[in-house]
This record gives C-alpha cells, structure tokens and sequence, in this order.
C-alpha cells in the first residue's frame, strides 16, 4: 500500500512538472541589449572636472566636466588683441576725402558767383573757365583719393579677417573642452578620472537609455512567417527560481540574413541550424538589465 502511495505521488509530481513546463513553452530566446553610446574627449589636457558616477542618471546637454584650457585662453586674448591693433590702423574714407571735398564746394561757390559777374559783363569769360578747370581737378584728385583710401580700407580688414577666423577656431576649442552628456540615459562604465591627462578620441564614459531595451531573440524559419513589424508580443524575464515576469512587447526588426544559431540561445525548434534575429522593443519597468534573458511568445 505505501508503494502505491509513492507511486501515486510521483505521477502527480510528473504531472505538475509537465504542466509547468508546457505552461512555460516559450517561442524564443535571447539576451536584453540597449543602445550604447561611448563620450569621448574632444580636447587635450588634464581633467580639472568630471563629476559622475557609474550608474547615475543624466539628462541631455548637461556639463559633467572640463578640460583645462588655459593656454587657449590666453591664446583667444592675444589674437583679440592683434586683431583690435590692426583694427585702429584701417582709414577712415570719409575723412580722408573731407578736405577735398571742402576744396570743391568752395570752387562751386566761386563758381557761382563769377558766373553772375561774367553774366554782367564784369569779368572776362577766361576766369570762369579757370574756375571750371579747376573744379575739373579737383574732382579727379577726389576720384584717385577715394580709390586709394578704400584699397586701404579693404587691405587692412582683409588682415582682420584671418584674425577674427583664428578667434573663432579658438572659441571652438574653448566649448570642446566642456564634456557635455550627449543624451539621457544612465553611466554604464567610467573609463577617465579627474586630474589625468586625455587627448581627443580617448573615451571618457558610455552612457545608454535603459528606458527602452532590446531583446535580441532567434526565430526559427517556419515561425519566420508568425511574425511582423510592429507586432505586439509577451516578453517573460525571470521572476524567481520557478516564476517569470510578463512586459509587453514590440518587433521593431526582423533579419533577412539567416545565421547560426548561438551557442547561448534555444529556439521553440532545437533542431534547426539556422535562424533569424529579431528586435523587441520593451519598455523597461526597472527590472530589465543589460545581458538578461529574457523569452517571447508570439501573439
């Protein structure tokens, strides 16, 4: 009798065992995975501020340091500088041309007034055409001065130019010496500290949006026509040692190339040697980590 007992409880323990397992029949596997972006430096020199922490949340266009950037300061003072004494040197045309001018204006009046006298008889016609000739001159002395003043002109704000160009490339470096956070997310590894020394292209930190995570799953060939983009399906992660936690689902990306299946991962038919890599987007509640499992079934 107590043979039978055992027995008897061992098919229910069978029983409840294969129903758990078919209960947990899954579509297919894979790992969580986010998009992750490196910060690296664009200036050269030591650290003189970095203040984060692997696992801290930053929001987008946030200053997290600076590089030191002394010398370019200093540099930027000095081409201000040339650039303000080259600046005072250019010609001021109206100026230069004031006294000509004053001189025509004066032959206009003279002009004027001996016409009335030629008119009247007073004076001969000579000295009028005197005066015109000498209006005439005057005019080209003006013309060739003008010219010349505003070759000058042009010549020394075309040395300014250089300088106000020189001025902004320094202003750029200025701003590359801030580290400023690209976009919002959270630090996943910090790879500089402060004080040391960095050069253009040395990564400072990665940082990656753990809101939304991908789970890169593996499909079969025959489920490959089950699914499509923007189907809805059940994402499970591990709950506890027998129980799963279900988040909803999105295929953002089905794979047109067929690969091997990982080593890492099982598919609903584990006798296939090939399958397709799909992306589900999942918005993360917190329990979502990088590298986790996580199973799908299709709706």
């Amino acid at each position: 009798m107590k043979y039978k007992c055992i027995i008897y409880i061992a098919a229910l323990s069978f029983f409840f065992t294969a129903c758990t397992k078919e209960k947990n029949t899954f579509d297919a596997s894979g790992t969580f995975e986010s998009t992750e972006v490196i910060v690296s430096s664009q200036a050269q020199g030591q650290i003189m501020q970095f203040d984060i922490q692997e696992g801290q949340n930053l929001a987008a266009g946030t200053q997290v340091g600076y590089i030191d950037s002394t010398q370019l300061y200093w540099k930027k003072q000095q081409l201000i500088a040339s650039g303000q004494a080259i600046a005072v040197t250019e010609p001021d045309v109206s100026q230069q041309v004031a006294a000509i001018r004053q001189q025509i204006a004066n032959a206009e009046t003279e002009k004027r007034r001996t016409q009335n006298l030629v008119s009247a008889g007073a004076v001969p016609q000579k000295q009028l055409d005197d005066i015109n000739e000498q209006i005439r001159v005057l005019q080209k002395q003006l013309d060739a001065q003008q010219s010349t003043v505003t070759k000058n002109a042009k010549g020394i704000q075309g040395q300014v130019k250089p300088v106000s160009a020189q001025i902004q490339e320094v202003n750029d470096q200025l701003k590359n010496c801030k580290i400023v956070n690209p976009i919002t997310g959270t630090v996943l590894v910090k790879y500089a500290e402060q004080n040391e020394i960095t050069a253009p292209g040395k990564p400072l930190y990665s940082i990656a949006d753990l809101k939304t995570m991908t789970l890169r799953a593996y499909i079969t060939g025959s489920q490959l026509s089950e699914v499509k983009l923007g189907q809805n399906v059940k994402v499970y992660i591990d709950k506890g040692a027998n129980d799963y936690r279900e988040l909803s689902g999105q295929v953002t990306w089905i794979s047109d190339q067929a690969e091997f299946t990982p080593k890492t991962i099982q598919t609903k038919d584990e006798r296939a040697d090939l399958v397709y890599a799909v992306k589900i987007s999942v918005q993360n509640d917190g329990y979502v980590k990088i590298g986790m499992y996580g199973e799908i079934k299709l709706q």
